[in-house]
């Protein structure tokens, strides 16, 4: 008898430690391409870690439909090229449910096709307006596009700020030549022409010939979509040390925890439009403290949206009670009034979350906030 209680009672302990390795071994992967290396990788730092803390708080609160999820990063090494390769990785098995992409246009240009033929929602960073409108039903973004952006830095600079002759510097990448296009035509909208245009390869180290041409246009606003944070830095330098002293307004670039860094005091007085920005919600000052806490430095935009990626794939596939691709991408459409750091999403048919931006300026090296606009209200 006592030979049988033993067997019954190592048998319940083998069911127990069988469940507990299935669990472990059973996680709901999401599959992430970062900038870990080459001229980004600072910003692949934040993204990464951004993720991996949504990760570790939805793991520690029980994960999804009781399965932890697990993060598979890899690097694209800040390139199209190897931001393909990364992908390619990603989908070659059968162990993906979603991704996660990055905040280059570009690079989410080059992977498309990859994703789409994959058939994995990939929430992405990139804010090309084209992005979530070419045909890839796959696409979600957990950034606002470039549409808005524009209209935002028109509306501000010629009603707020009552300047008219407007300078506009661009990478001449998809982020910049898309925001490049849709600024020319808000301005249109209102009137203006601007008084100089000019493009640039990103990661050049020389903008001597680009800050002459807007210092002899007389200028009185600079408006800029320039896609890395270095360059940002380098080209603010640059603005400053050649005596051009015209207003900035630009993209997000310009409030970057690392643009600042390399840029110091020749960013100060600098306008930015901002998904995101610490006092623009409660929710975003409650994750900047976490950031903060967690890894010893401020967070910024890299890092935020990728947080709310995973947050916004958790509840996708909470609510879905499903891992089936199709199912998540359903979910996803179906979120509307999530308040992430990021902003309040309300997912529209092209796959895009959020509708507006905030609008910052750089106080003596403070992110300041100033107001929000959300078109999604209008």
């Amino acid at each position: 008898m006592k030979t049988k209680l033993f067997s019954l009672g190592a048998a319940a302990a083998a069911i127990v430690a069988l469940s507990m390795n299935v669990q472990a071994a059973d996680p709901i992967k999401i599959g992430m391409m970062a900038e870990t290396t080459g001229p980004n990788a600072e910003a692949g730092v934040y993204q990464v870690n951004g993720a991996k803390m949504a990760v570790e708080e939805v793991n520690a609160a029980g994960g999804v439909l009781g399965r932890p999820i697990e993060l598979r990063t890899e690097d694209n090494q800040s390139t199209n090229p190897g931001s393909v390769l990364a992908i390619s990785k990603l989908t070659s098995g059968n162990d993906i449910t979603a991704l996660i992409g990055s905040v280059r246009s570009t690079q989410i240009q080059a992977v498309s096709p990859t994703v789409k033929k994959a058939g994995l929602p990939m929430i992405v960073g990139g804010t090309d307006l084209g992005l979530t409108m070419a045909g890839n039903p796959w696409i979600f973004r957990a950034r606002p596009n470039d549409g808005y952006s524009a209209k935002v830095i028109a509306d501000y600079g010629v009603n707020t700020l009552k300047l008219k002759k407007w300078a506009i510097v661009h990478s001449t990448d998809a982020f910049g030549n898309g925001g490049k296009n849709n600024l020319v035509e808000a301005l249109k909208g209102m009137g203006i022409t601007p008084v100089t245009i000019q493009g640039f390869t990103s990661n050049s180290q020389d903008f001597t010939p680009i800050v002459l041409a807007i210092k002899q246009s007389g200028a009185d606003i600079v408006s800029s979509y320039i896609a890395n944070s270095t360059d940002v830095g380098i080209f603010a330098k640059q603005l400053r040390q050649l005596g051009v002293s015209a207003i900035w307004v630009g993209s997000p670039s310009l409030s970057t925890d690392t643009a600042m860094k390399l840029a110091g005091d020749a960013l100060h007085g600098t306008y930015s439009i901002a998904d995101y920005a610490i006092d623009s919600s409660p929710v975003t000052k409650e994750y900047a403290e976490k950031y903060k806490a967690k890894y010893k430095v401020e967070a910024d935009l890299y890092s935020a949206w990728a947080y709310d990626a995973v947050k916004l794939y958790a509840m996708a596939i909470n609510n879905a009670k499903s891992t089936k691709p199709d199912d998540i991408k359903a979910a996803l459409h179906a979120i509307q009034g999530y308040k992430g750091v990021e902003g309040t999403y309300n997912f529209d048919k092209n796959g895009d979350g959020l509708h507006g931006y905030n609008i910052v300026k750089n106080v003596n090296g403070k992110i300041v906030y100033e107001k929000s606009i959300d078109f999604a209200k209008k």
